[in-house]
């Protein structure tokens, strides 16, 4: 027997996260491509980031025949929030010449999903790439990097708006991530998370 689940947040009923997702309006616009794998994870962290930005868009595949109908929207400029040797780092409206806001095109999935995307969308890859000058660590606490500065989808996008629309913060977007980590700690118990989680 399956349990009842939210239709929003897809967590079980009993444990929504609807009451803890705000309802943040930004100039950015985040456009979140996720790999289907991830739908159903229990740490969907892209969904919960969309859910709490009124200015986002999820869209789950993995070839995007209207991707340049999403990334091409008047008075924005797109980028791929994704690193690599060519990505610029992001910089606030304040100090940015240009008048436009971005809009970030995130792909969800692990990094081989991610490239994946990429791989299978020449418009994807063919965006000019953004990414974070300074990451804060990940508080991500349930498993383990794939590597130094690596952040869940969530995070990324909180830290990237956090620069980019600063003095405005976005910290709110962590406050159901937050309590889907506590849940996961709690339910595999204190024990056995500390010696198989605690560094």
């Amino acid at each position: 027997m399956s349990r009842i689940q939210c239709e929003r947040c897809l967590r079980p009923q009993a444990h929504c996260l609807c009451p803890l997702i705000p309802s943040l309006d930004s100039r950015t616009r985040v456009l979140v491509l996720q790999h289907p794998s991830e739908v159903r994870h229990a740490l969907n962290t892209a969904k919960l980031a969309v859910l709490g930005l009124r200015n986002s868009e999820l869209r789950v595949g993995e070839a995007f025949e209207d991707l340049a109908a999403l990334i091409e929207v008047p008075g924005y400029r797109s980028a791929l929030l994704f690193p690599g040797d060519q990505a610029q780092p992001l910089a606030a409206y304040a100090v940015d010449r240009d008048p436009r806001p971005w809009l970030l095109v995130v792909p969800d999935g692990t990094w081989r999903k991610a490239s994946k995307l990429l791989h299978m969308n020449p418009l994807l890859a063919a965006l000019p790439r953004v990414t974070l000058a300074q990451v804060l660590p990940s508080r991500y606490r349930l498993r383990k990097a794939p590597a130094d500065g690596a952040l869940s989808t969530l995070e990324a996008v909180v830290q990237a708006l956090n620069v980019l629309e600063a003095p405005q913060c976005f910290d709110a977007l962590l406050k159901p991530f937050e309590a889907l980590i506590e849940g996961q700690i709690e339910a595999m118990g204190r024990e056995t998370y500390e010696r198989n989680h605690q560094r």
